[in-house]
């Protein structure tokens, strides 16, 4: 079913319209980097609805692919993701660092990361990406470990998830 709903999301992400489209589905990729022992973390989702969802919760002009608004742009995408979406190692709540974010046709990505982590085998998710924008949302999660994936679909307004590695 995720691997269906996650093919969906990507045949919608290359039609052409992009004003609207029948599916609400953001997708979250979390991958720990042993090497520089981190998580690195990508939110993929609509551009218009992440556009949208910051105008109504910002009440300001929106505009991911004007690059005058880089700024503002930031700031509200990460107080925005930070708020909706949280994580929890061994039971402990790690802080999220936003790297950026990057407009790619009709997705945006959002980056974060959660450095100075060692191998988890315990990793807690809350997930409520865009709940704010329609009960029809769909969080996807994929969460790699050493090597080893796990993946969960939320269905609004079901918002946490747990791996065990």
């Amino acid at each position: 079913m995720v691997a269906c709903v996650v093919g969906v999301f990507l045949l919608c992400t290359t039609a052409n319209s992009t004003v609207y489209h029948p599916f609400y589905v953001s997708v979250t990729e979390m991958n720990y980097n042993a090497q520089s022992r981190s998580m690195e973390i990508s939110c993929k989702m609509f551009v218009d609805d992440m556009e949208e969802v910051l105008k109504h919760n910002y009440k300001t002009a929106v505009d991911l692919g004007n690059a005058k608004l880089q700024e503002q742009n930031n700031r509200v995408i990460q107080d925005y993701i930070q708020r909706r979406l949280s994580l929890q190692i061994e039971g402990k709540p790690v802080q999220l660092k936003f790297v950026g974010f990057e407009k790619d046709k009709e997705s945006v990505y959002c980056y974060f990361e959660v450095t100075d982590l060692a191998p988890s085998k315990k990793i807690a998710v809350s997930n409520s990406i865009l709940y704010d924008l329609t009960k029809e949302q769909i969080n996807i999660i994929h969460v790699m470990m050493n090597g080893k994936r796990q993946s969960t679909k939320l269905d609004n307004p079901k918002k946490d998830a747990s791996f065990s590695f």
